[in-house]
């Protein structure tokens, strides 16, 4: 069935407080998406952000982002003021201002935990009983996290570091005000978050949930499962993810993540990923698998190494995992993150699961990559994939046309038959590419539907900073524009 849908990260949602949340705002656009006929709202990962503020780096892969959570919500509960809200600085000229969320949010959140009454009731006693396999980790290491100055696990002392029975327990009744606190925040989160989704589900929108293949070395993923994780002999991480170097970038990558043991990993049945793919099917309709080409062969760093040049491929384990998934959950829909450097053994290894692979259009008309770019030109599609005008780490449409050689550019005018220098045609020649493609999914980044610049590039890979922050204005979701969507929508059979 030929679908389409809308990338829009949940925090780049218009709204007050700083930052897009599961308020009034959220509902909203699920409406907007059912007016402009689209099946699909698709979010980046919503765990809580750690390093660079990033939500590829959270601090764990089953928790759900504080900042997302609604403090209307929280005023509506009895549990804040609007004035105590509104005292607070949230406001920025260029979107998301993390330091400022960081140093007014915590505290009213602090405030709304010590008046809230959730330990007396039984729903908070279902979602700590339900969540069992994490919450406790998650809210221990957060709290002994606090305890340290925000430091990372490394930092801290041998035994708690280590994840020591007795460390752990000594710490839990040290800390047992702000572990609370932590599994506060998170029974709140995913309140809000399942009486949205059920609000979508309710309008035809389904959710198309985003995570990454790799957990951050700061995450309780990683602390208190370290036997899942490839270790040296004195217990700290020994190999390290990336991608090598190519044609655009000489020193590869390096991302920082520790890689998995494999090995102990199918030793357990693949338990761990079985519960986290379980989680995300609570939370979404459909999920996206970030650098899924992974799961086949990965790029294995040396740990203190500080380019991707020293690195080499390792396998990964294959269909293995996703028989293992299939045969526990059913056929879970799960779309492959397949970008990059593709080699035959990944195609087979998406041919094999049945997922859906991506095929990005800025890609298309690369001349570094001519030859790669080749199976992104939208007559190359097979049906079963998704095809996207960018993603989040791409440039937007218009900023990409801005960018790119004048021959590339040249070359997507001739092939679009553009016969004009208007950016904004251009963009919307492309949208039109990606509509009228055989692929099954066809999803658009807000921005590129508002044809905006790369002021509104939601990230830029190897930086550190100005990267999660971009926002979309309220009276830009207008009528006007959802009409132009559904009209697409109904023209191409989506």
């Amino acid at each position: 069935m030929r679908t389409s849908g809308i990338l829009l990260p949940v925090f780049s949602l218009p709204g007050k407080y700083g930052i897009g949340s599961f308020s009034k705002e959220a509902y909203a656009f699920v409406d907007f998406l059912k007016e402009a006929g689209q099946a699909y709202w698709q979010i980046l990962p919503l765990g809580p952000t750690g390093y660079g503020d990033s939500p590829y780096q959270a601090f764990s892969t089953f928790a759900g982002n504080p900042y997302l959570i609604d403090l209307e919500s929280l005023i509506g509960q009895g549990l804040l003021t609007r004035e105590e809200c509104e005292a607070v600085d949230f406001d920025s000229d260029e979107g998301v201002d993390y330091g400022k969320l960081y140093k007014g949010r915590w505290n009213l959140l602090r405030k709304a935990f010590s008046r809230s009454s959730h330990r007396d009731t039984s729903a908070f006693e279902a979602f700590e009983k339900e969540n069992v396999f994490w919450l406790q980790d998650y809210a221990v290491f957060m709290a002994v996290k606090d305890a340290h100055g925000g430091a990372g696990a490394e930092n801290w002392e041998p035994d708690i570091r280590d994840y020591k029975p007795e460390a752990v327990q000594a710490w839990s009744e040290k800390l047992a005000e702000d572990i609370d606190f932590y599994k506060y925040l998170q029974f709140e989160f995913m309140r809000q978050w399942k009486k949205l989704r059920e609000y979508a589900a309710a309008q035809g929108i389904r959710i198309i949930g985003d995570i990454p293949i790799y957990v951050s070395a700061d995450s309780s993923d990683f602390w208190a499962n370290r036997e899942l994780f490839q270790l040296d002999e004195r217990g700290r991480i020994h190999m390290i993810a990336g991608v090598p170097p190519d044609g655009f970038s000489a020193i590869g990558q390096v991302w920082g993540n520790p890689l998995y043991n494999w090995t102990r990993h199918k030793e357990t049945g693949y338990d761990w990923w079985i519960r986290r793919i379980k989680k995300c099917r609570e939370l979404y309709d459909v999920i996206r698998i970030d650098h899924f080409r992974g799961f086949d062969e990965y790029f294995s760093i040396p740990a203190q190494a500080e380019t991707a040049v020293e690195g080499h491929w390792e396998k990964g384990p294959g269909i293995s995992l996703f028989e293992k998934i299939r045969e526990k959950l059913g056929q879970v829909p799960i779309i492959a993150e397949d970008l990059g450097y593709v080699t035959d053994t990944v195609r087979q290894l998406v041919r094999d699961t049945g997922y859906p692979s991506m095929k990005v259009l800025e890609f298309a008309f690369d001349s570094r990559d001519s030859t790669g770019a080749m199976e992104y030109l939208p007559y190359r599609y097979q049906p079963n994939c998704v095809v996207y005008t960018g993603t989040h780490d791409n440039e937007t449409l218009r900023g990409w046309i801005d960018s790119i050689l004048p021959a590339e550019r040249a070359q997507v005018c001739e092939y679009l038959d553009v016969r004009t220098d208007d950016p904004l045609e251009i963009v919307e020649k492309l949208i039109i590419a990606a509509f009228s493609s055989v692929a099954d999914y066809c999803i658009i980044p807000m921005q590129d539907y508002l044809g905006l610049d790369n002021r509104a590039r939601i990230n830029k890979p190897s930086t550190d900073s100005n990267n999660w922050k971009w926002r979309v204005k309220g009276e830009d979701l207008s009528p006007e524009l959802a009409a132009r969507i559904r009209r697409l929508t109904e023209l191409y059979g989506r």
